[in-house]
């Protein structure tokens, strides 16, 4: 746990310190959100505060990698060169995206670029647990197994970037999920289940940590946007940790019962509001045969917003259902208790935070919809401004 602490602790010193930096540094080379009708915040507001957190990455890996406590890990392992790689490929594609426009198609080949680094050198989803099937789990082969891990990632990368619409809920979200992710890890490896080379909590914990750091700049009313770098960035990181936590436990865990597929799901549950935003924005889209790439106002920040919330008080209620439903799944880890209770909790939530979202919800009261703050391709729109006045609008 100490090594932990002292990743954690470099990676949000380095990122907080470098985002001062970056706030002077981006408009100074066009990385600057100027408001727009689309856009909430009143005033330019400098982006790219996505490379204080790779480099926040970076030293922190690099301290890491020094460190006794996790010498499995680096040791004659390519795993670790595979992330700085992936990461390094997803970084560079999101500041391209920030400072020019990058096509959906584009940018979706950068991310598949970096799952497919990232499986290349080896971190890859060894096992998939299907919910209440007559077999433990499915072994995936070798040639399957590269295609799950790139789709985990475009699907994290895309996720966190969709949600990245209001001050903070990005970071914030990413901070409760790494959290809860590296508790869960703690206890498989205490319970044997999780070997010390497994590199997945010290990546929670790096990922906590760069959170950490840029969220006091990123907080309502927000000074610095971490744009598609650092958005798409943190998604891969959650990705990285999902697959090497999830997708290398095979065996049972805490009574039998709902950790008999947990590995897999609790993090995908703890990650259920992008997850959730996610899935019912594609639906969405696919009803409505609407683009992929046109925008909308139904994200769950939006109907927020519209009921009445102010853009702190959203972000805070979205952070507090990722904390309730990574409570949820936590507690039997730790109480050796309430496991068959789990998934009838997980489904009464997430029927609960549909039928208090649903488009029809408080309708005839609605107010009128408040800006966007997305585009189609998922990345924050008050980018868009910027955009629109480099063309000389």
């Amino acid at each position: 746990m100490p090594g932990y602490l002292t990743v954690a602790g470099v990676a949000a010193v380095v990122t907080f310190l470098l985002t001062f930096v970056m706030r002077r540094v981006a408009p100074r080379i066009g990385a600057i959100a100027m408001p727009g009708p689309r856009s909430i915040h009143t005033k330019p507001t400098p982006s790219l505060g996505g490379a204080a957190m790779f480099v926040g990455f970076l030293v922190a890996m690099a301290v890491a990698s020094r460190l006794g406590q996790f010498h499995e890990i680096f040791a004659d392992d390519t795993e670790p060169l595979g992330l700085l790689l992936a990461g390094a490929v997803m970084f560079v594609v999101g500041a391209i995206d920030d400072l020019r426009e990058v096509s959906p198609p584009a940018k979706i080949a950068g991310q598949v670029l970096s799952g497919s680094i990232l499986s290349l050198l080896g971190v890859t989803m060894l096992y998939f647990r299907v919910p209440f099937a007559s077999y433990e789990y499915v072994v995936l082969s070798p040639d399957l197994a590269p295609l799950v891990t790139v789709l985990t990632v475009v699907i994290m990368a895309n996720a966190i970037n969709l949600i990245d619409g209001l001050d903070g809920l990005a970071a914030g979200i990413v901070l409760i999920a790494g959290a809860a992710m590296f508790l869960y890890a703690d206890r498989l490896f205490k319970a044997g289940l999780l070997e010390g080379s497994n590199m997945g909590p010290l990546v929670a914990a790096i990922t906590v940590g760069i959170c950490v750091g840029f969220l006091p700049h990123n907080f309502n009313p927000a000074r610095i946007f971490m744009g598609d770098a650092g958005a798409m960035f943190l998604g891969l990181l959650l990705a990285t940790t999902t697959i090497t936590v999830g997708g290398r436990t095979a065996d049972p865990f805490s009574g039998q019962t709902y950790f008999y597929f947990a590995p897999l799901a609790i993090p995908l549950v703890i990650l259920g509001v992008p997850m959730f935003d996610t899935a019912f924005s594609f639906l969405r889209r696919v009803v409505r045969r609407q683009s992929f790439a046109q925008a909308d106002h139904e994200h769950l920040h939006h109907r927020l917003m519209r009921m009445g919330h102010g853009p702190r008080r959203a972000v805070v209620i979205l952070w507090l259902w990722t904390a309730l439903l990574s409570a949820v799944v936590l507690l039997p880890t730790f109480t050796n208790r309430g496991n068959s209770l789990v998934p009838l909790a997980v489904v009464a939530l997430g029927l609960l935070l549909y039928i208090y979202f649903h488009p029809g919800v408080r309708s005839a009261r609605a107010a009128p919809a408040e800006p966007d703050t997305t585009d189609g391709s998922g990345e924050v729109v008050e980018l868009e401004p910027r955009r629109a006045a480099r063309r000389g609008h």
